[in-house]
């Protein structure tokens, strides 16, 4: 009973700290836009492909816009650990966020001071120099060592701790201006001064382990391209795949490479950097992020389509525009949580013995194919656009995606059509006659509680009340795609009633729950945020 108590407290704290992730990953598309869209039409590979020297050629208006545009997405993609520690603070706070994302900051910058002076001070340089690859220049600090997010984790969690257990801490009168939320900064700083000096002595071994990690997961081959992708997939209902895949994305483990005089750690980051220098796109980086078009955009849909082929057929016409908006949205965007989660909840094999396999697969064959299509979010048409075909079939090989999207397509429909009428399995469509008003009615609920002279006249009430009352809830976070939730008891969460408000699933571990709504998550939320009286 202890374990299962320890293993759902550590299961919500990992959540906690992965909500935090989604505050700067969510900033990545935009930033990945200009970046694409600068890198993109200022590549001379490009200019000369089309004849478009008059008017992107070097020199002219829209070079210099677009130029402006490169420069202000590397920003984001260059200080991405400074991004997190305020992050990680801003979300983790109890109480006075600003103040513990103010504090976070400080932390951070004196962390890096503190880091680099100590190199010199303390002999540490020459050291260094001959390691390789570990010294950088950033942030203005000169022949510093990048900790990259890792870095902004750490020091954003010892501030966000500080801030929680001293906020209010209250001084003798001739000091208690020091006191309360004004020691929050000056703990961030006093921690940052203790992190660095850390740091300065601790990361070189810390970034040699993280990049063995990667050159042995890169000296496993497809094994471990297949590994990485299932792991990748399996995580996404309990909301932790953040968690994993970030130190492939942003730290040495998916990588290291030098360029143009600057050492780049992590796969994002090198896919990047080498498009904003006009260099061919590494497949050994993109392969983190490019398995993903063929099932977002092929084999979701067709799963869809296979669903629809399955539903009863008085019961097609109602599930046709849920499949088919849900599709668009795969398609489009590569976000897929309405049609996964439907997949989870019909059956636990489907999504972890059929469809993650086939995902770890897709991995497998855009490495075989060397294919170098990167993206900021998810793996959907609209990057493969902007960081495949607008790059370039020399640089990014994308039309390696094009058969694979076709296979993709044929195989998720056959297998899935195949399972779902093998298993009998409760897809929409599918369901028994008798649990549809149950499930899907919204009045029956309405009527209930007002015969009972309770308020139910909006879709956040009907939230709150199931997921157990405004009293049972300790926190609430509006994610990007589903609201998370710690209860106090979550035996008293109604699945039911949740999904009567639209809600394509329900996990529910320990005192964590999620409730999955996909894209509309982001009215919804707010909404919500405002019948509990949370100020944002």
């Amino acid at each position: 009973m202890s374990k299962n108590k320890e293993g759902s407290k550590a299961f919500a704290a990992l959540q906690n700290v992965g909500k935090t992730f989604m505050l700067p990953i969510a900033l990545l598309p935009v930033a990945g836009l200009f970046l694409g869209i600068g890198a993109s039409f200022t590549g001379a590979s490009f200019i000369k492909m089309y004849h478009l020297e008059a008017i992107l050629g070097p020199g002219t208006f829209l070079n210099r816009l677009l130029t402006i545009f490169n420069d202000c997405g590397s920003v984001i993609f260059n200080n991405l650990g400074l991004l997190f520690a305020v992050s990680v603070a801003l979300g983790l706070a109890k109480s006075e966020k600003g103040v513990a994302a103010l504090s976070a900051l400080v932390g951070y910058f004196m962390m890096y001071a503190t880091m680099t002076s100590a190199i010199v001070n303390f002999g540490e340089l020459e050291r260094l120099k001959k390691i390789g690859g570990l010294l950088t220049n950033m942030l203005g600090f000169t022949n510093t060592m990048n900790t990259g997010v890792f870095g902004g984790i750490f020091i954003g969690l010892i501030c966000v701790w500080l801030h929680n257990k001293y906020y209010k801490i209250k001084f003798p009168d001739a000091i208690s201006f020091f006191g309360g939320t004004h020691f929050s900064p000056i703990a961030g700083a006093l921690a940052g001064i203790v992190g660095g000096f850390i740091m300065a002595f601790l990361w070189p071994y810390i970034a040699m382990g993280i990049a063995g990690l990667g050159t042995l997961i890169g000296k496993s081959g497809y094994f471990g391209t297949f590994f990485y992708a299932y792991v990748y997939r399996a995580l996404i209902p309990f909301g932790l795949h953040h968690v994993f895949y970030l130190p492939f994305w942003q730290t040495a483990v998916g990588g290291t490479v030098t360029i143009a005089g600057k050492s780049i750690v992590g796969a994002q980051n090198i896919v990047f950097a080498q498009m904003a220098a006009g260099q061919k796109i590494s497949w050994e980086a993109a392969r983190y992020f490019a398995f993903e078009f063929p099932v977002m955009i092929g084999g979701f849909p067709a799963a869809a389509l296979a669903m629809y082929h399955c539903a009863k057929k008085n019961k097609r016409k109602d599930v046709k525009g849920l499949l088919l908006s849900s599709s668009l949205t795969s398609i489009l965007t590569g976000i897929t949580e309405p049609l996964e989660f439907t997949i989870l909840f019909a059956s636990p094999f489907l999504f972890w013995g059929i469809h993650c396999v086939l995902f770890a697969f897709s991995a497998v064959f855009v490495s075989l194919l060397k294919i170098g299509v990167g993206f900021t979010f998810s793996g959907g048409l609209l990057d493969m656009i902007l960081y495949g075909v607008l790059p370039g079939q020399a640089r990014t090989n994308w039309l390696g995606l094009i058969p694979l999207i076709l296979f993709y397509f044929a195989l998720y429909y056959f297998v899935f059509k195949f399972a779902i009428l093998k298993f009998n399995l409760k897809t929409p469509g599918r369901e028994d006659d008798e649990e549809e008003a149950v499930l899907h009615t919204k009045q029956d609920y309405v009527d209930e509680k007002n015969a009972n002279g309770e308020s139910t006249d909006s879709i956040p009430a009907m939230i709150v009340d199931g997921l157990g009352g405004k009293d049972n809830i300790s926190t609430f976070e509006a994610c990007a795609t589903r609201l998370r939730v710690g209860v106090n008891n979550s035996d008293i969460v109604k699945k039911n009633l949740l999904k009567s408000t639209g809600a394509v699933g329900t996990v529910v571990h320990g005192k964590g729950v999620q409730v999955i709504y996909g894209t509309k998550v982001s009215t919804i939320g707010p909404e919500v945020e405002d019948y509990l009286g949370i100020e944002g």
